[in-house]
């Protein structure tokens, strides 16, 4: 499998700093930069941060981590992700999750129906679009005629899910090409990775050994106490340190056992804000010899 490592914006890093941090990245060789939706933060939008971070690149890869896609037409979706793909071949990586990290957001994608419904119909058509032009789709929630973006990536691009619940599970296995979690222990990840091989092959397809991520939270100087007791809060029952690395060492740990448990795409977060140049040196340090 190919063990890559990103670097995730989070909720800090503002617009005005996504230059430096995007030609920093570039010159270091790290892998890919990752964009988080969150509209109520001072985060730059994860469509729009792509294709500024694409524009002055060559090597460096962009993903959402994640992106919401119930509550948006699939046919615009799919436009802008071919447009980008066309741009820079092989360096986009969209992940899309099914509701907002914050609950205050969940009004600004409003679906009619049940959300998971919407949210199955969506991939249905996004993926449809993607690989075929003038596609006819009625649905529940949907219906066009003839829809097509124009030109598209000769090879489709694949559409990575979010989620830990038993139907993103499900949802992974029948509609996605991979799974970016997210707040899971190695064991829970584990599990997650079989749920969804069994699901794929329910529905008859089959996901690659090599589509298997997390999203990870470094507090380089130790888990914040308030970042600590709401974790306990949400998880009663489970560590902090299962689920965020207090240290470059607790990194490598985690690391080791996700590993283990079948996954090999990384996408580390700094919690204590944007990734400032020691960060980035360090995690080129710590990191990059780690990748295959």
């Amino acid at each position: 499998m190919k063990i890559r490592f990103g670097i995730g914006t989070g909720s800090e890093t503002e617009p005005e700093a996504l230059p430096a941090l995007v030609d920093r990245l570039e010159d270091a060789g790290i892998d890919s930069l990752w964009f988080s939706e969150l509209v109520y933060s001072p985060a730059v939008d994860p469509i729009v941060g792509m294709a500024a971070a694409l524009s002055r690149t060559e090597r460096l890869k962009v993903g959402t981590s994640v992106a919401i896609l119930p509550g948006r037409h699939p046919v615009l979706v799919a436009k802008q992700l071919a447009s980008l793909a066309l741009l820079a071949p092989k360096r986009v990586l969209p992940v899309f999750g099914l509701r907002p990290a914050s609950a205050e957001e969940l009004d600004l994608f409003p679906v009619a129906g049940r959300r998971g419904t919407v949210f199955d119909e969506s991939l249905r058509l996004l993926r449809a679009v993607l690989r075929a032009d003038d596609v006819d789709f009625e649905g529940d929630h949907f219906a066009v005629r003839g829809a097509g973006v124009g030109k598209r990536p000769a090879r489709p691009l694949d559409i990575w899910l979010g989620g830990r619940a038993p139907g993103a599970f499900r949802r992974i296995g029948r509609y996605g090409d991979g799974w970016l979690g997210s707040f899971l222990t190695p064991e829970e990840a584990a599990a997650g990775v079989a749920a969804i091989n069994a699901e794929a092959a329910a529905a008859g397809r089959e996901i690659e050994d090599d589509h298997f991520g997390i999203t990870l939270l470094l507090a380089e100087d130790g888990i914040p106490a308030p970042l600590a007791t709401g974790i306990r809060r949400q998880r009663p029952e489970t560590d902090p340190a299962d689920l965020v690395a207090g240290s470059w060492p607790d990194l490598h740990r985690l690391i080791d056992g996700y590993l283990a448990a079948g996954l090999s795409k990384f996408v580390v977060v700094p919690a204590g804000g944007g990734a400032s140049k020691g960060f980035l040196d360090r995690f080129g340090t710590e990191l990059l010899p780690r990748q295959n």
